[in-house]
């Protein structure tokens, strides 16, 4: 309440000096006099009185919460589920404390794929030196070795990982829900050799040196008269922007910079990337996709670039609320024919399980997953169906096996039910890349208006 008291009265500072400065002389005194005063005050104190510091846990047991046999986050005293709202009124705060409990269910799900899936950690890229920035993908020890048949798990963008489907169904249902588990412990019972992709590990972060957070006034080819205006305004811009800063982050943070990693600096670049030197080199005789969101683009991508070697290889793909454009993406009539056979799209929709929907692209066919667009498309407490075992019935299928169910996240990432992190955080739209808050115009599932 302090806080919300305390930015009232500098509001009323305010709007009093807009009026003093439509005045005469003394007027304008008194607007120096007000000024002067809001220079004495420390908004980083002065907002740091009600925000706690962002300083959380590093682990689990940090945070009071573990995963109980069921797969559920639970706490450990309580053993109620995750509470967003820890802190009422501290709406940033709990954003901070959720994005720092995902960072270590990172952690844990990458522990779950080599110790309870047994797979390896392969470094990317391949020839990485020792100082450079870097990747990493899963397999199975026979990924590249199994003569019949290889699976393949690309997740889709935002803040989820390899193994990871949706960070919010792993906190808010359970690891089953929203992690690739059960499709690789499936899948390696039934033979198959399993690649797991990791396409938004794509740079890493290092705090910027003082001289880089200096704005530079590199002008030294213009007249003093230009270049002494020049730093004027970039002077007062940088102090417009740092009083700001005050209001918005009161505690600021270290500024980073992205350093991306070699051939690895987006999810299209990865996929690409893992085709070349693993899943093309792979023994396979049939090797299938499994792509949410995403990760049908990065897929479509994938097949623009390297189409002969695509159609040679694999035999099937199942998306699931894949949001590729055939038309966007500028894919050939050749393209658009072998996904009409060799692909499906799950999308979500309230029409009953493996209902055709309609669509607006010519490519693959699209059916119901029988979700509404705000939930998970096919979770484990929908009934079993042919078309939820997503590969069983694809065209060239010679050896399918039933896939576990898959979660969605819709087309904003990452999608948060109300109260549990995102609501009103501006987000952008994965088809047209444009900020908006709230809901994306795209949510029908259909072309996005900006495409």
């Amino acid at each position: 309440m302090y806080i919300y008291l305390s930015i009232l009265n500098l509001l009323t500072v305010w709007v009093m000096m807009a009026q003093l400065q439509q005045g005469g002389p003394d007027e304008k005194e008194k607007t120096t006099a007000l000024k002067d005063l809001l220079s004495r005050i420390d908004l980083d104190e002065l907002m740091k009185k009600d925000e706690p510091p962002l300083e959380f846990p590093d682990t689990l047991e940090g945070f009071e919460y573990m995963f109980n046999e069921k797969g559920q986050l639970r706490h450990i005293k309580t053993g109620e589920p995750f509470v967003f709202n820890y802190r009422e009124d501290l709406h940033r705060w709990n954003q901070k404390r959720y994005e720092a409990l995902g960072e270590i269910i990172t952690k844990y799900v990458y522990e779950l794929l080599q110790e309870e899936c047994h797979l390896k950690r392969v470094t990317l890229p391949v020839d990485a030196t020792e100082s450079e920035p870097k990747s990493f993908i899963f397999m199975s020890e026979d990924a590249l070795t199994n003569p019949h048949k290889l699976l393949v798990l690309i997740h889709g963008k935002g803040v989820v990982r390899a193994g990871q489907w949706a960070r919010r169904l792993i906190i808010n249902e359970d690891l089953d829900s929203g992690t690739q588990i059960p499709y690789i412990n499936r899948a390696v019972e039934e033979g198959y050799g399993v690649i797991v992709l990791n396409p938004n590990e794509n740079y890493i972060e290092v705090e910027k040196t003082k001289a880089q957070v200096q704005l530079s006034s590199d002008g030294s080819d213009e007249p003093a008269e230009k270049r002494e205006r020049k730093d004027k305004i970039q002077k007062e811009t940088k102090k417009r922007r740092d009083f700001y800063e005050k209001y918005r982050n009161p505690q600021k943070e270290k500024e980073t910079m992205q350093v991306y990693i070699r051939d690895n600096g987006s999810p299209e670049e990865h996929a690409i990337y893992v085709w070349d030197h693993f899943i093309s080199q792979s023994a396979a005789e049939n090797v299938f996709f499994v792509a949410h969101s995403y990760g049908g683009l990065a897929f479509v991508e994938l097949m623009i670039q390297r189409e002969a070697e695509v159609k040679n290889k694999v035999t099937a793909v199942a998306l699931t609320d894949s949001v590729h454009n055939v038309w966007h993406q500028e894919a050939g009539k050749s393209i658009r024919e072998w996904m009409r056979e060799n692909c499906c799209n799950w999308v979500s929709s309230s029409e009953p399980l493996d209902t055709s929907v309609e669509s607006m692209l010519p490519d693959c066919p699209r059916v119901s997953a029988a979700a509404n667009p705000f939930g998970s498309a096919v979770t484990p407490s929908h009934p079993k169906s042919d078309a939820e075992e997503l590969l069983q019935h694809l065209p060239g299928a010679e050896h399918p096996f039933s896939l576990p169910s898959v979660s969605t996240e819709g087309l904003l990432d990452p999608p948060l039910p109300l109260g549990e992190g995102d609501q009103g955080k501006e987000q952008s739209c994965r088809l047209c890349s444009e900020k908006r808050e709230g809901v994306c115009l795209s949510n029908t599932r259909s072309l996005c208006a900006q495409v």
